[in-house]
């Protein structure tokens, strides 16, 4: 079967249930036919799905299962992972939705693992109350660079803009001495890989940002751009990279100027994704690049401002689910093709030939 005919199997996180992830992931799903285009499993508690559908008047019927191996095409699939009534309190975290989040993280990610799922959605967390139960990362991209054991990057992505930022979740007091030539030495070689086998980019352009205003004023305003970041540029351009920068980020994201680029490298988290969400609005995602697997989650919080109220945009969410699909599928056709390709060079200097020489 070829990438494009295979089903793809959506795992689905729930997030914090006091927040407004039950409401966009059964509003994404609310379409009767979306199960022509893949097949859903979220990993959560029926009773849960059950009274927050009456919340928000859907009429979803889901096909309960202990295994996401036992889900059916054309079903809305639930891994039941709690059996016992759940305190539904919108608006504000508890620790009974912040456990719930946390187990449905786990039992998803196990399951992505051990390829009983193809992709990984996640409804959006509470990371500040995750850390206070007992989870030990900053966000989704830790965790799952950890399941991983090899680091990512966070990369977010829509059809008009996509940015990767080098450092994420941390103070910014911190940034300056978390960005080196090694780090962005391997970030950028990753996300020119990513490019070619997730997005089928030939040659990517990728510009990068600096980190100081005005891209540090020759110096005046600081030296990262000289001493780390211009160095790194010049020595991947000199081995046939496209790179470009270090642009100054408060006049880069002008239209002429972003999108002649394919992707972004910005040096922190705010430098990035307050373009990126201003400009992608509610079509942006959230995609954990570099791993050997697909994650991606909308580009928004839990909004416990507005849970419960039934305003909750799920747009973000479905082209979540649309960008991991097309990502598996890209990346599935492009690894074949790329198995497929090195079969024939085997064969031809097994018998002594370089196909590379051209036969006379």
């Amino acid at each position: 079967m070829s990438p494009k005919q295979h089903k793809v199997k959506v795992g689905i996180s729930v997030g914090d249930f006091n927040g407004i992830g039950p409401e966009i992931i059964m509003k994404a799903l609310k379409d009767k036919n979306i199960t022509d285009f893949f097949t859903p499993i979220i990993f959560a508690s029926g009773k849960l799905f059950a009274y927050q559908k009456n919340i928000f008047k859907l009429n979803h019927n889901f096909n309960y299962i202990l295994d996401p191996e036992d889900a059916q095409s054309g079903k809305l699939n639930m891994v039941n992972l709690w059996k016992d009534n759940v305190n539904v309190d919108l608006g504000k975290p508890t620790p009974e939705s912040t456990k719930m989040a946390i187990d449905s993280l786990n039992a998803a990610a196990d399951a992505l693992q051990k390829g009983k799922i193809d992709v990984l959605v996640t409804a959006p967390i509470n990371k500040d109350e995750m850390l206070k139960q007992g989870f030990r990362h900053t966000g989704h991209t830790g965790f799952l660079e950890e399941k991983a054991d090899k680091k990512g990057l966070m990369f977010m992505v829509s059809d008009r803009l996509r940015v990767a930022v080098s450092t994420h979740h941390i103070p910014i007091s911190q940034v300056s001495e978390n960005i080196s030539k090694e780090k962005l030495r391997k970030q950028i070689k990753l996300l020119n890989q990513v490019l070619i086998e997730d997005f089928c980019v030939e040659k990517p352009k990728i510009a990068v940002l600096g980190l100081n205003p005005h891209a540090g004023d020759g110096g005046a305003l600081g030296k990262e751009e000289i001493e780390i970041i211009e160095p790194v540029i010049n020595e991947l351009s000199e081995n046939g990279m496209m790179v470009f920068g270090p642009f100054p980020a408060d006049s880069f994201f002008q239209p002429h100027k972003y999108t002649n680029f394919d992707a972004v490298l910005a040096m922190y988290h705010d430098q990035g994704l307050i373009p990126f969400k201003t400009i992608a609005y509610k079509y942006g995602v959230n995609f954990t690049a570099g791993l050997p697997f697909v994650r991606t989650s909308p580009d928004h919080g839990v909004a416990y401002d507005i849970a419960g109220q039934n305003i909750a945009d799920e747009t973000s969410f479905l082209e979540a689910i649309f960008a991991a699909i097309h990502i598996f599928r890209t990346r599935t056709e492009y690894q074949e093709l790329s198995a497929n390709r090195l079969k024939p060079q085997k064969i031809a200097i097994d018998h002594g030939v370089d196909e590379d020489v051209p036969v006379e």
